[in-house]
């Protein structure tokens, strides 16, 4: 049981299970949300992400780590009625909105189980439907029962509270975590990794990854993020690396002790660095093209704006793949030294001979083809990083890396 005292401002008004001396700035209400959320102020939280019941825990099978495992997460998860499922959203909703300041928003996870219901309501509500993101997982489980498609995908709802109130969009963070270009409302990102159950695991846990995006699309440092289904306090990890307030809500005494343990965990500088560098990894960042030459092929890229390197020959050869046209940047260097790094013009690139790269005074002569690159050879960007070559010698060799190595996103 909590105790509530109206003369101090938010952050000191509740003592509760979920309290620890020295993070004042993370709590955790334990309870049942209906209840836990009418303990809040209204108009006095910048963000929600809640990720409710989907309602599929119904004896399905699913894998997990290799094995066959039988979906159900517990008796919160259980299918109601139509009727109970759509009162249950509609009412945690409703709280949720009074909760928000007026240019709040929300997001809310689910799959075909719940989603659809959600969105009803949030219309019903009076909130106004910002995206609706495809959330692809890549590295889904295997569908066991070879009848439908594979389930890889979640979707997020992000609503604002009001139609005809603004909002917050961290739109130019979102454009360069993007390589320059505007993020799209597909997202892939990895499912939760081991890194993230070192102090126990949740069975509907989502990852740091997927919560660190969303929180720095919609706020700033300083904002107060709530959870209304906290369970494994992934939003209030995220948040806290991030530098906001969290404020979660987590019937479960189980899970409420796990999210504290995670929180202390964070303590430790390595495990911050360490989570925070994961957390800010995906393979949708912006990427960096490391490109290895000898000094005078260096030398004519920057004078005429083109780099290249080996798309292919009889010994395989390069990183021509998936994620390739998705380069954002270039980084020249010659056997580690004098590292420069530019942003690539947009196109994506072409595939060139070696004779017509000869033709230019470049030594192509370890590949019949190369795919080419034209970058903007007159804007420098400055950056401190080592170059860590795997291979310091002359063959060019594609050496993709997230763009986070050499440009700090803040």
């Amino acid at each position: 049981m909590i105790t509530k005292n109206e003369e101090l401002p938010l952050w000191e008004q509740f003592e509760n299970v979920g309290y620890k001396e020295g993070h004042p700035d993370f709590r955790i209400l334990q309870g049942d949300c209906m209840e836990r959320l009418k303990e809040i102020d209204d108009n006095s939280i910048d963000a929600i992400f809640a990720d409710p019941p989907y309602f599929l825990s119904n004896g399905g099978i699913s894998v997990q780590s290799g094995k066959q495992v039988c979906v159900d997460k517990g008796d919160w998860d259980k299918g109601g009625t139509p009727e109970y499922i759509y009162e249950f959203n509609r009412k945690w909703l409703g709280l949720c909105r009074s909760k928000l300041k007026d240019n709040g928003t929300i997001w809310i996870s689910g799959t075909h189980h719940n989603i659809h219901v959600v969105m009803r309501c949030l219309q019903e509500l009076g909130y106004k439907v910002l995206n609706t993101i495809t959330w692809q997982k890549t590295d889904p489980p295997p569908n066991l029962s070879c009848k439908y498609f594979n389930f890889s995908t979640e979707l997020i709802i992000w609503a604002r509270k009001y139609e005809k109130k603004s909002h917050k969009f961290n739109y130019e963070a979102m454009k360069q975590l993007n390589g320059g270009t505007q993020m799209t409302d597909v997202w892939r990102i990895p499912a939760v990794g081991r890194w993230e159950k070192e102090q126990g695991k949740h069975p509907t846990q989502k990852t740091l990854r997927l919560l660190y995006r969303i929180i720095l699309a919609s706020t700033n440092e300083g904002d107060t993020i709530l959870d209304p289904f906290s369970g494994s306090g992934t939003t209030g990890i995220a948040a806290d690396l991030l530098g906001r307030k969290y404020i979660g809500i987590e019937q479960d005494k189980s899970f409420v002790q796990l999210s504290l343990a995670r929180r202390e965990a964070i303590e430790e500088a390595d495990t911050r660095k360490k989570l925070f560098d994961k957390m800010r990894e995906n393979a949708q960042e912006a990427t960096v093209l490391v490109n290895h030459m000898r000094e005078k092929d260096r030398e004519l890229a920057l004078h005429t704006g083109i780099t290249y390197v080996r798309a292919g020959d009889s010994k395989g050869s390069l990183l021509v793949k998936e994620g390739f046209e998705r380069l954002g940047y270039l980084c020249l260097h010659t056997n580690g030294n004098e590292p420069k790094l530019y942003k690539l013009k947009s196109g994506g690139f072409r595939i060139w001979t070696a004779e017509a790269l000869r033709e230019l005074g470049f030594s192509a002569e370890n590949a019949p083809y190369y795919a080419v690159l034209r970058f903007e050879a007159s804007k420098e960007i400055n950056f401190d990083q080592e170059i860590d070559l795997h291979m310091k010698k002359y063959t060019q060799v594609a050496h993709i890396e997230p763009i986070r190595y050499f440009i700090s996103i803040r």
